[in-house]
């Protein structure tokens, strides 16, 4: 799965989560990890000091989380997914991959709240970029990372509903 973010369709809900979460991690997120940090630091040698260390493994984390986010909510296209009947960003599709059955959201797995089993696939992976523009009923092959041609066949096509 790609990790694009140059104009990823995001529903409202995602959005207000995503920039709850991105919220959270600037503010109270940062003052905490700071906070120990400083405490771990207060304990003395650092090179064996494995809370310090903890602590700023914690921080590359959360900071990385911080620039993702930003990235992509600065890039967002906040709108209902535009239905036609036709894969787009937003629309869960069930097909047949390769003779297996299958059904995945194409867009950003940011999408997806938490705890959703719903795959996800970007509009610009393989597959994804294969089916983009089909209806039920049509088939297309894609080239696999390892070079493989995969048939694909969309059997339904339905907007995203979280």
């Amino acid at each position: 799965m790609s990790n694009d973010t140059q104009g990823t369709w995001l529903t409202q809900e995602a959005f207000d989560r995503l920039t709850a979460e991105l919220e959270q991690l600037t503010g109270p997120a940062r003052i905490e990890i700071a906070s120990r940090i400083e405490a771990a630091r207060e304990e003395g040698d650092l090179k064996e000091n494995g809370g310090y260390h903890a602590a700023k493994d914690e921080q590359g984390k959360i900071e990385a989380r911080i620039r993702s986010l930003t990235e992509l909510l600065k890039h967002a296209t906040v709108t209902e997914a535009a239905f036609d009947g036709t894969v787009e960003p937003g629309t869960v599709v069930t097909a047949t991959i390769a003779g297996d059955p299958s059904t995945f959201l194409v867009g950003n797995r940011e999408i997806v709240a938490e705890g959703s089993d719903l795959t996800v696939y970007s509009p610009v992976s393989p597959v994804g970029a294969a089916i983009v523009g089909l209806r039920a009923g049509e088939k297309t092959t894609y080239t696999a990372p390892n070079g493989k041609e995969i048939a694909v066949e969309v059997t339904k096509v339905e907007r995203y509903e979280p």
